[in-house]
């Protein structure tokens, strides 16, 4: 007799078996917080002030909470990393072998965090006694220039899929598992909202990479006849997700757009100083159309989809801290 269910059958989310099929171990954060043992905090308050973006509580509670544990777990798959490595150069009579970076991927929605947690995660990986090289780059560099994106009619599309240049994202990660010295990131201006020519970050082999950027979980169509197509997330050697209810993501970018309009926006530099003129009704408009018409969109279509590829998925709650921790199971 077959006792596992059918995929017709399936049993309702959040179900015991639901649970037990879930590729994923489910914490409460209180829970998460216990695994962080003797990892020492290497940060302080003002640090963590720095490092936070515009709008976000985290603070130490948080990183002791959340970002210890995972440091303490990000710590072992390093090392496991390093070893595999060793082991499979001895199984392949390799002596003359770089080591490669270990990748670490950050996905997630507009406004929910991802450049927080992507700087903190920086420091503290920076600051095991072990003194790794650790780089951050995000993928707005990678974005099409708005000439290209005007010219293609995909301003209204930027952020989606289609407005990177998938091509030069692969050939970067692929010259940084090779272990190529001076690998050149675009570089890009969130006052300009653009993509700086001729300006480059120089990515020296890191011990550790994060990458972080929207749509970095993000998967192809497969040829029908078998051809290697690689997909970003290849060159990953742990993929995290933050997660959040749509509804209060939308809140954030609302929230965070308004107060940028006292802020950056006012710089006469600024791809948006326009809406630091208009009054605050209007302005929120703007605000709630942009989410709708692309952000909303991109979220639903292209982001949400991408969230069950991930090795970690850390689910906020309405305050923007962490209260729930998935970890996929080995």
């Amino acid at each position: 007799m077959n006792l596992v269910p059918q995929p017709a059958e399936l049993p309702d989310a959040g179900s015991a078996y639901a649970e037990y099929y879930s590729p994923y171990h489910h914490f409460t954060a209180e829970e998460w917080a216990k695994f962080r043992a003797d990892t020492p905090l290497t940060l302080t308050a003002d640090e963590v002030t720095r490092l936070r973006s515009l709008d976000d509580p985290i603070d130490l509670d948080e990183v002791r909470r959340i970002y210890l544990s995972l440091s303490r777990l990000l710590s072992s798959h390093v090392e496991a990393s390093q070893l595999l490595f060793q082991q499979r150069n001895r199984f392949l009579s390799l002596s003359d072998v770089t080591k490669t970076p270990f990748i670490i991927g950050i996905a997630g929605s507009v406004a929910v965090g991802k450049s927080t947690t992507a700087r903190i995660l920086k420091e503290l990986l920076a600051r095991w006694p072990s003194s790794p090289k650790v780089d951050l780059i995000t993928t707005d560099g990678f974005l099409y220039p708005n000439a290209v994106l005007e010219r293609e009619h995909m301003m209204d599309r930027k952020g989606f899929p289609e407005s990177y240049d998938v091509g030069a994202i692969l050939r970067f990660l692929s010259a940084i598992k090779a272990g190529e010295p001076n690998v050149r990131a675009p570089r890009y201006s969130h006052l300009t909202y653009d993509v700086l020519p001729n300006e480059y970050t120089l990515v020296d082999r890191p011990d550790i990479l994060i990458f972080e950027g929207i749509n970095v979980l993000q998967s192809r169509a497969l040829p029908a006849d078998g051809k290697i197509v690689p997909i970003v997330s290849d060159f990953f050697d742990f993929s995290i997700y933050i997660d959040a209810d749509e509804e209060q993501i939308h809140n954030w970018y609302v929230q965070r757009f308004m107060k940028l309009r006292q802020t950056a926006f006012r710089d006469p530099t600024s791809y948006f100083k326009k809406y630091a003129a208009i009054d605050a009704d209007a302005a929120r408009a703007v605000a709630e159309s942009l989410w709708e018409n692309i952000n909303l969109k991109n979220l639903r279509q292209n982001i949400v989809p991408t969230r069950p590829r991930a090795d970690l998925v850390l689910r906020k709650g309405r305050n923007h801290l962490v209260e729930t921790v998935s970890l996929r199971k080995l």
